[in-house]
């Protein structure tokens, strides 16, 4: 592929840990978010914008050249995040797996402030109930056969007055 391309492909990401287990917390979370950042920073063609999540998912809004396979990205970030904070932390065991899937929902430039909030306010979403359906789904199983447009859930409609995430 040509390396002479203009490009603004934007994504959320968001994936759980093995059976929703609350294992990003304390030094887990801290190593995993930094692990995470490094190797989006050392990957040619990718650019984080934020990370964040709960003690059992995680969140990122990042933005990446047309040259890079997105279900490549997302098995590299979770194997080697998991492995890393396996072999610093686990002392000889599993402290942190991720299960099998991701999310991914793609976004305008324009909303990239917006998205950057959410995943950086994850914590605080999550406690208050404001969230966004689609930024949260991990499989095609939570999705009905027709898709939805992006759009605030109930709970946000009510609260915050934010940029629609279209």
């Amino acid at each position: 592929m040509s390396k002479n391309y203009y490009s603004e492909i934007n994504l959320h990401l968001t994936w759980h840990t093995k059976l929703s287990m609350a294992a990003l917390t304390g030094r887990v979370e801290t190593l995993t978010h930094e692990f995470i950042r490094q190797k989006l920073i050392n990957t040619p063609g990718a650019f984080i914008h934020e990370i964040g999540g709960t003690d059992n998912h995680i969140h990122l809004g990042i933005s990446i050249a047309p040259t890079i396979l997105i279900s490549d990205l997302v098995g590299k970030l979770k194997g080697a995040s998991s492995h890393d904070v396996n072999q610093r932390l686990g002392m000889g065991r599993k402290i942190l797996e991720w299960q099998p899937g991701y999310g991914v929902v793609s976004f305008g430039t324009k909303d990239l402030e917006w998205v950057k909030a959410y995943v950086r306010d994850q914590r605080r979403h999550h406690s208050q109930g404001n969230v966004h359906d689609r930024l949260e789904r991990i499989t095609s199983d939570e999705n009905s056969e027709t898709q939805e447009p992006l759009e605030k859930s109930t709970s946000d409609q009510s609260s915050e007055a934010q940029a629609d995430p279209r």
